[in-house]
């Protein structure tokens, strides 16, 4: 998809002045008053035993040797692109779990990111930090292609959070749930907990907090020992958090999903499966919010496909490119 799937909690969040524009500013706070909540007594727990094994699992004893992919980090339009598939970050999430030796912070590109890249210096920094950026939209293969580079496969927010969730329901692994609305929240993890019974929620907590409870979600989140973070919160504001705040979650690997969180609670719908391979489930987002996307989409989209034309000129006449 062209932008990501948006939310509610985006929508509000995205009036938090301290994260509002990717060009803000630590000076220039205002607090908001939002809501904030604790885990829920009724939350799954891991119960005495059942931490004992997750311990004791042997897929975290092995001693094989780690497995280190080579570097496949290429500048699509400016921005990062990771050309690996699926199954290859899936090894490396694994081994950085059951490790604990390296951190996975993981970004998405699509073309609304490239377009915010390029209009400010600060999320294309914090996008090149990130130790995996991949292709969200699926336009950005045959884009690819043209400028001679393969990319292997769309590896999507919300897929890879799926796949993810299978991970941990088969070895046990343990997730905590940041963002989105109470309500959408609660149905997400139990929605989360039906269909994968092996794994554990160690926690969640709603997106509505302000920049001062920051320390305390952190601690939170750090007290329920997860594997996984999903932080299910719009873009500039997710990637700022796993930025700013990744070193010190304990957790080896975080996640971005936007609204996804969402889309688990079955309260909004994904694109069949036929426009997501044709690209078009930014066209399906439309349709779904034609007023509050419309405008959104003509003008990222546009953007990109220009950014993209210059990138193809300067390709043909044997121009390297540069990063703005």
């Amino acid at each position: 998809m062209w932008g990501g799937t948006a939310s509610l909690a985006e929508i509000v969040l995205m009036d938090w002045p301290r994260l509002q524009s990717t060009r803000a500013r630590p000076g220039q706070n205002r607090a908001r008053k939002l809501q904030s909540s604790a885990l829920l007594p009724d939350e799954k727990m891991e119960r005495p035993m059942d931490a004992v094994r997750h311990r004791l699992d042997p897929i975290r004893t092995e001693a094989s040797a780690p497995t280190t992919l080579p570097t496949r980090r290429v500048d699509f339009l400016g921005c990062p692109l990771d050309l690996y598939t699926s199954d290859e970050i899936l090894q490396q999430i694994r081994e950085a779990i059951d490790r604990r030796t390296r951190k996975c912070v993981i970004h998405f590109l699509n073309g609304n990111k490239i377009v915010q890249a390029h209009e400010d210096p600060e999320m294309r920094a914090i996008l090149w930090r990130g130790d995996f950026v991949l292709a969200d939209g699926q336009p950005l293969l045959p884009m690819a292609r043209l400028l001679e580079m393969e990319i292997p496969e769309r590896i999507d927010g919300i897929g890879l959070m799926e796949k993810l969730l299978h991970l941990a329901d088969e070895h046990r692994y343990r997730i905590f749930l940041l963002g989105a609305k109470q309500a959408v929240l609660d149905a997400c993890a139990a929605e989360i907990q039906r269909r994968f019974p092996g794994l554990v929620v160690a926690g969640r907590r709603d997106g509505y907090f302000r920049e001062a409870e920051l320390p305390e979600i952190v601690q939170q989140i750090n007290s329920a020992h997860p594997d996984i973070v999903f932080i299910g919160i719009g873009t500039p504001i997710k990637e700022r958090l796993a930025d700013q705040w990744g070193s010190r979650i304990e957790a080896p690997v975080i996640q971005g999903v936007g609204g996804s969180f969402d889309v688990m609670a079955g309260l909004v719908q994904r694109a069949p499966d036929w426009m997501q391979r044709m690209g078009l489930e930014w066209f399906y987002r439309v349709l779904q919010e034609p007023r509050r996307m419309f405008w959104r989409y003509l003008k990222t989209n546009v953007q990109c496909l220009a950014l993209f034309a210059k990138a193809l000129v300067a390709k043909n006449r044997g121009l390297k490119p540069s990063r703005p």
